[in-house]
């Protein structure tokens, strides 16, 4: 089979689909993308068996067929090449791909695209529909508070419940905690799963800034599907926990405070802290916040003090600055609310303001006062 496309097209879809390759692969096939040619459309096709991606695009072809190309070798040659109209000639008896552009041909070995692995199909699923904008909304606010320890495994994905018009986005690592909800979506449903961070990842980068978003899912499998694309991903089979036992609900003392100003303090702050616990002392007392760090290891230490609003009694609370520091980088509000009980209890940070229909609880435990 022959067909012809514009390598930039072509470059764009493998690259999108390229992210479902890994990196380190036990069976060969799976560093190939599967190409399947019908009625001039071409679908690409890449997985770990974790996930999948789907995508295709138009082409010019003279009859349909299959094929698994490798994946390295095709992306570095559409990478070193300017835009420019490719014809790529398919022999499926001897397996080549033969690449022909301006600039001259390259062959390569190809694989039999029937040893490529089977990728799930959406049967017996339920469905929402979702503004693309507020998935990577979602996204972005809680994947980073999702754990690496695989021992903990269900913590290593973001829990989605969908409670008919809202749906929750939840993440931990026992240290902090994001729970995220929105309403307004479409869909009747009642359930929930646990997504994984490295699909979360791919479709972070691959969702539009626009749109809907079809999420379908089954007991074993949820398949994301937008434009022309689909990436499809492997459920996390383990039981999330309680996270809503470890909200404090009484929290009398509330600092407001300029997110920036906060965030800059703690960058500065941060550089002098135990690189080990990254330990930061916040003194509240009436309009004044100081914030102070110190490595006793190597006589470091920094003091600076900020203009806020609060209500409540003084508090001395320290936090690890890593932690308050990613909440506050998600955030996108003039002003942050860090809502506290006492010293051994974890804070609560929240968004001075942010529509009705949305929710963001940010949670950090506090680290134990050293001094």
């Amino acid at each position: 089979m022959k067909f012809s496309i514009s390598s930039a097209d072509l470059l764009k879809k493998i690259q999108l689909a390229s992210g479902a390759i890994g990196s380190n692969t036990v069976v060969p096939i799976l560093e190939d993308f599967h190409f399947l040619i019908d009625d001039n459309n071409l679908t690409i096709s890449a997985t770990d068996l974790e996930t999948s991606i789907i995508t295709s695009v138009d082409v010019l072809s003279d009859e349909n067929g299959a094929i698994a190309v490798p994946g390295k070798i095709l992306v570095d040659t559409l990478k070193a090449l300017p835009e420019q109209p490719l014809t790529i000639d398919v022999n499926q008896e001897k397996l080549t791909v033969e690449i022909t552009s301006s600039y001259g041909k390259y062959k390569l070995s190809g694989d039999n695209a029937e040893e490529f692995p089977n990728i799930p199909t959406s049967d017996n699923t339920e469905s929402v529909s979702i503004s693309a904008h507020l998935l990577q909304e979602a996204i972005n606010k809680t994947i980073f508070a999702t754990s690496n320890d695989e021992l903990r495994l269900a913590m290593t994905g973001v829990y989605v419940q969908i409670d008919f018009n809202k749906i929750t986005f939840v993440a931990t690592d026992a240290h902090k905690l994001v729970k995220y909800t929105f309403s307004g979506i479409e869909g009747d449903i009642n359930t929930s799963f646990i997504l994984p961070k490295k699909s979360l990842s791919l479709l972070k980068n691959a969702l539009p800034d626009s749109g809907q978003v079809q999420i379908a899912f089954n007991k074993s499998n949820a398949f994301f599907s937008f434009d022309d694309h689909q990436l499809v991903c492997r459920l996390i089979d383990a039981q999330y926990p309680n996270y809503n036992a470890v909200i404090p609900v009484d929290n009398p003392n509330v600092l407001t405070v300029q997110r920036r100003d906060l965030l800059q303090s703690l960058r500065r702050i941060a550089i002098y802290a135990n690189k080990t616990t990254n330990q930061v002392v916040l003194n509240i007392d009436d309009a004044s916040l100081t914030i102070e760090a110190q490595d006793l290891d190597f006589a470091n230490e920094a003091t600076e003090q900020l203009t806020c609003q609060y209500e409540g009694t003084p508090v001395t609370i320290g936090f690890n600055a890593k932690f308050i520091i990613e909440m506050l980088n998600v955030l996108d509000t003039d002003e942050i609310n860090l809502q506290l009980s006492t010293p051994n209890k974890a804070g609560i940070i929240v968004p001075g303001e942010g529509p009705e229909d949305e929710e963001l609880i940010m949670l950090v435990m506090p680290v134990m006062l050293s001094r």
